[in-house]
């Protein structure tokens, strides 16, 4: 697999990412909106989520990067539920573009 399909989320190292990130987002949507999770839930299960979900997502990724990658003395690290790397957003905004969607 190359690194390009990789990097757009393709491959199976991106698609581990997507799956992993996507299920904590769910998990925390469902907490705040049930009705916005329900319909996202349905959307990742059909392959296809929605525009707003994706939307969503993307914002969600982006908001929650907690590995900056700074030392202590250069940036806060944001505590979280699950691991993310700017890395890993961009992986998910990739994903997200390689299927239609404006992010």
């Amino acid at each position: 697999m190359s690194e390009e399909h990789v990097r757009q989320g393709s491959g199976p190292a991106g698609q581990r990412t997507v799956e992993r990130l996507v299920a904590a987002w769910l998990e925390e949507t469902a907490r705040h909106d049930s009705e916005a999770a329900g319909e996202a839930r349905d959307g990742w299960e059909r392959g296809a989520l929605s525009e707003r979900a994706a939307q969503d997502l993307a914002t969600w990724v982006t908001a929650r990067v907690t590995d900056t990658g700074f030392g202590e003395d250069e940036g806060p690290y944001v505590p979280g539920p699950v691991r993310i790397t700017p890395s890993d957003k961009e992986t998910v905004h990739a994903w997200l573009r390689a299927r239609g969607h404006a992010v």
